[in-house]
């Protein structure tokens, strides 16, 4: 590393990158530089040493992105090989190299969310269960392994009736479908490779031996078994260094663990603790506002965070009549922001609790003109059709995958029903087979009736004819799906777009490597969403950072959530909160609403409590009064008639020449429009008296 970029790290960022021998847990507080630490310290120690024998590990796809473009930057070096990325995919990586140790093949399916919901729904229709429940179902299973408890193990904890017995049953089952179908859930990825080193001592000396340092991002969304497989991994030498916040630790429903960060230093003994309490990018006021409700927390490390920014501006609180008023005044704020050339649209989020609070909010920025984008909508690879063409592909490369056969058996339509599958399924239960050897064994056996047996021997010709054929890369094999299948006959244009994209992001990729990709990418995705205003949920916006950010639906029951009962529940909300809060920036504003539409029933709300843990020279609150008795000349107002520009409709005025539309409001003889003159700047005129001319 490069002296001139040392000097430009603060004395405790420093401190941590040249901290090299033994354990080290960086706490870092929001906008201190935690991944920049990791990136850093990556660079240092392979000025001597091989990159590959250091292990850089992080929880999300999108962090492992950052880090991976971050030591790229620094390091000058090829990265192809080396070891960086999420615990699951680098938990693929040892398993395709050492899974036949388990008793698995190499070849193994990985099930994403979807076919694992796939998987639960078939399950609790054969059990006669109530198929509603199977979220709630996987959920559960997903925690027990993520605490590492099997199902031989829980069966025998449980309490042997009511939801725990027929959990088990589920789980037994689960787990049974999984290995028949040579099939891993993202779960069974860390367990297994847990299991492998625990049984196969000799595999995980030679880990050991290649791996010399281990550095761990976002440590504090680790769960149970993730922080089990780093101390096996870090032994015998104990060059650990991981980085986090036990602050903006939020993934509990997700077996994530605040206490692998407090115990680190009694599993590590000798561990430096090193504290970073500079935030480069919150105000001041930001900080005081977070973390006054989050030092509520009696489970948390302590730090005190001093910004570089100044102390910024203050903090309002805005508590508002109804949704729909707090949605008008968050438009009004932000066209005032954009208007007076402040910020773009691109600088603003609205965060939220719960995914029903952003249709208010689509609603006026719709009706106002104001560009959005909702984040954490619908993952390019979790659509339909991408779904299909990868259940195709993973056919291919694993034949026992039931949940992929499932999927594409009858799709395109080729007249395999229901009631064939079951015919396939019952004969794969009654053998113990999977159901594509089962089909082979009843096209063997002849007792199929002629018509079904057509269909589903061409439906093994055309799989056989799949695998038959060596491909360069991945996109030769979707090329020859989709041309075998007649897929995209009656694809709509969008769909086949999104074919065709699919396809283009194969090329050059190895088949079984690309398929991994598929069932490791997130199951959401942030779509380019530069000039609009995002909506985002507050689990969402964990790692993103923005100018300007609201914080809307400050009430009891949305924030703490109402389903929040206990001390750590209510705790994690704090977290969720603080979270949401050190997104920004420059300037955070909180509303609220008296009324809103939760659940299907208008409710009366009242402001959360945590704003009473807030120090009041910290921020100040504004209210509008209550509505008085309904006024019927406002219900019955007749709609005004639309406006003659829109945002970014270029003009021609007959002094100032060529402008772009700004901002358009008003009625009649008062309509006005704000059009920003490259000449001049922005002018606020009369539409009446302007004489604009449109340019087309």
């Amino acid at each position: 590393m490069s002296k001139n970029l040392t000097s430009e790290l603060n004395p405790g960022q420093k401190e941590a990158v040249l901290h090299t021998k033994g354990p080290l847990m960086v706490l870092a507080g929001a906008g201190s530089g935690k991944t920049r630490i990791i990136t850093c310290r990556f660079a240092n120690l392979v000025k001597k040493a091989s990159p590959c024998s250091v292990l850089a590990v992080t929880y999300t796809n999108r962090a492992a992105d950052e880090m991976r473009a971050g030591i790229a930057g620094q390091v000058g070096k090829d990265l192809k090989q080396c070891w960086i990325g999420t615990f699951h995919s680098q938990c693929v990586r040892i398993l395709r190299k050492e899974i036949s140790a388990l008793g698995y093949s190499p070849d193994f399916s990985i099930y994403d969310d979807e076919d694992q919901l796939n998987l639960i729904r078939h399950i609790l229709k054969d059990l006669n269960l109530y198929e509603a429940l199977y979220k709630g179902v996987l959920s559960k299973i997903s925690n027990l392994k993520s605490s590492l408890i099997e199902p031989k193990e829980f069966v025998a904890k449980s309490d042997g009736f009511g939801f725990e017995e027929r959990l088990a049953k589920v789980y037994m089952r689960y787990q049974d479908e999984l290995r028949k179908s040579n099939a891993l859930d993202f779960d069974d990825l860390v367990m297994l490779v847990i299991k492998l080193f625990e049984n196969e001592p000799a595999v995980l000396d030679r880990y050991h031996k290649m791996f010399e340092h281990i550095l761990v991002d976002e440590f504090q969304d680790t769960n149970p078994a993730q922080y089990k497989l780093l101390k096996l991994m870090a032994r015998p030498q104990g060059n650990i260094c991981v980085a986090g916040d036990d602050d903006q630790s939020i993934c509990r429903l997700r077996g994530g663990e605040l206490n692998n960060m407090l115990n680190f230093e009694n599993d590590f003994p000798g561990a430096k603790v090193i504290r970073l309490d500079q935030s480069y990018r919150c105000t001041q006021k930001i900080l005081d506002v977070s973390g006054g409700i989050v030092s509520k927390n009696s489970k948390r490390m302590g730090k005190d965070l001093q910004a570089k920014n100044g102390q910024g501006e203050d903090i309002c609180f805005f508590w508002l009549n109804s949704e729909e008023e707090e949605a008008r005044h968050i438009a009004r704020m932000i066209r005032e922001f954009f208007l007076k050339n402040t910020y773009g649209y691109g600088d603003f989020a609205v965060l939220y609790r719960i995914n029903s609070q952003s249709r208010a909010l689509e609603d006026r920025f719709q009706s106002e003109g104001i560009p959005f984008k909702v984040m954490g909508g619908v993952s390019f690879y979790q659509r339909k059709e991408i779904k299909d063409l990868a259940g195709y592909l993973k056919l291919v490369v694993n034949k026992d995958d039931n949940v992929a056969l499932r999927r594409i058996i009858n799709c395109p339509p080729r007249g395999i029903g229901a009631s064939t599958l079951s015919k396939v399924e019952q004969n794969a239960k009654k053998k113990s087979l999977s159901l594509y050897a089962s089909i082979k064994g009843l096209l063997k056996a002849n007792g199929l009736m002629v018509t079904m047996k057509e269909k589903l021997e061409s439906f093994i010709s055309l799989m056989e004819g799949l695998s038959s054929r060596r491909y360069k890369d991945a996109a030769e094999l979707l090329k020859a799906i989709v041309e075998s299948t007649g897929y995209m006959t009656d694809l709509d244009e969008p769909r086949a777009e999104n074919v065709k994209e699919f396809i283009a992001s194969a090329a050059g990729k190895d088949v079984k490597e690309f398929a991994d990709k598929l069932s490791l990418a997130s199951g959401s995705e942030e779509s380019s969403a530069e000039g609009h205003v995002r909506l985002i949920t507050l689990h969402c916006a964990k790692g993103l950072e923005f100018p300007v950010v609201f914080v809307a639906g400050m009430e009891e029951g949305l924030l703490p959530y109402f389903k929040a009962k206990s001390p750590e529940e209510l705790a994690e909300e704090r977290r969720l909160l603080y979270v949401g809060m050190t997104r920004a920036r420059d300037i955070l504003i909180l509303t609220g609403a008296r009324k809103r539409r939760l659940f299907d029933k208008l409710k009366e709300q009242k402001p959360s409590r945590f704003l009473q843990d807030i120090p009041k020279s910290c921020y100040k609150t504004i209210e509008k009064a209550p509505p008085q008795a309904a006024r019927k000349e406002e219900v019955f107002r007749p709609a005004p008639a639309p406006l003659p520009y829109v945002t970014g409709t270029r003009v021609k005025h007959s002094k100032w020449g060529v402008g772009i539309v700004r901002d358009c409001y008003g009625e009649g003889d008062d309509a006005k429009v704000t059009v920003n003159f490259p000449s001049i700047g922005l002018k606020k005129l009369n539409l009446k008296f302007a004489h604009l001319e449109k340019i087309h």
